[in-house]
């Protein structure tokens, strides 16, 4: 027979063995990993693209020397952790990561967006009409005639073409009313196409679009032109609130400029820098830091300050709950 504490010291020997063996499979030792590898490149990522760190005052040098520490502690996929919160210094609803498999995690929400995010609701707008809403073919456009026959459209998504292939079918629909309601609350980002896709059926003559600026250079600025042969001419009233972000806030910003266009309702969100740029870190994790600085027609970017309505109209989720929508009911008023 085997002699018994031979056997135990056996088996102990075996059990150190394995258990430090699985230690190294289930949670890599910071040696091996690549955490703080990660963390340069998100860090240099940041310091190399990101367009508005003087803008915001923000001193990147000071987030390296907090976060560079809890890199080289963290193990495995903590190191998300400390990407999130590094990431979300920059104050910027457009920056995101995105994990093995995963989704999209933004780290950042702008404080209008939580303001407002409740503070509109589709059931409440439908309540104002007296037949049910038409949909475009996509389901990105829900839109009909209010009575004393003012139109109203609500454009749910800027992402795709929806709207280059809805907002003209839509727009004929609509053509004959006395006045119209684009509602762009709850926007998030987009494509320029389009923005242009709605802007131009307003448009009588071409403008211009604000300038941008790529890694801080001035791109030439694009001609929008007019979508003809008609153009809507009578009045339009732009919805908008906290939520409305990024492309939303440029379609706003380009019809604020037409003379018959009055946006109601509050301060946008404020998203502005663009770009999609997904950028993979050594380990094969994606951050996505914007390069692009959009401005306002005054020539600010609309980060952080957002596109102020003409009229301010506040709205908030208890006039939800009661089942009102004062921003729309002033449209409607403005417009009869």
């Amino acid at each position: 027979m085997i002699n018994t504490k031979i056997y135990l010291l056996f088996k102990f020997v075996f059990v150190m063995i394995f258990f430090f063996s699985c230690k190294d499979v289930i949670v890599a030792s910071p040696e091996s990993n690549q955490n703080v590898e990660d963390f340069e490149a998100a860090w240099k990522r940041v310091n190399d693209v990101y367009p508005y760190l003087e803008f915001k005052k923000i001193n990147w040098d000071s987030i390296y020397k907090v976060y560079r520490p809890l890199a080289e502690t963290v193990r495995g996929d903590e190191i998300f952790w400390v990407l999130r919160d590094m990431l979300a210094e920059l104050k910027d609803g457009h920056i995101y990561y995105s994990t093995e498999g995963g989704g999209e995690i933004y780290p950042y929400y702008p404080p209008r967006y939580f303001k407002d995010r409740h503070s509109y609701s589709t059931f409440i707008v439908r309540k104002y009409f007296d037949k049910e809403l038409k949909l475009s073919k996509s389901g990105k456009v829900e839109y009909g005639i209010i009575p004393g026959n003012i139109g109203y459209a609500f454009l749910s998504d800027f992402h795709h073409n929806y709207l280059v292939k809805d907002f003209p079918i839509v727009f004929d629909y609509l053509r004959n009313t006395k006045g119209l309601i684009l509602d762009i609350r709850q926007k998030r980002g987009g494509l320029f196409e389009n923005i242009e896709a709605v802007v131009s059926h307003f448009m009588t003559q071409p403008m211009l679009r604000p300038d941008s600026y790529w890694l801080g250079n001035k791109e030439t600025n694009s001609l929008i032109a007019a979508a003809g042969p008609f153009a809507y001419t009578n009045p339009v009233v732009v919805l908008i609130n906290g939520s409305t972000f990024s492309a939303g806030e440029l379609c706003t910003e380009i019809l604020k400029q037409l003379p018959n266009v009055t946006a109601v309702g509050d301060t946008t969100g404020g998203g502005s820098c663009g770009g999609d740029q997904k950028f993979y870190l050594p380990s094969g994790k994606m951050i996505h830091v914007g390069m692009l600085d959009s401005r306002r027609y005054d020539g600010l970017p609309w980060e952080w300050v957002g596109i102020a309505p003409d009229i301010r109209i506040k709205q908030t989720e208890a006039d939800i709950i009661s089942g009102i929508d004062k921003q729309l009911e002033n449209a409607i008023k403005m417009l009869k």
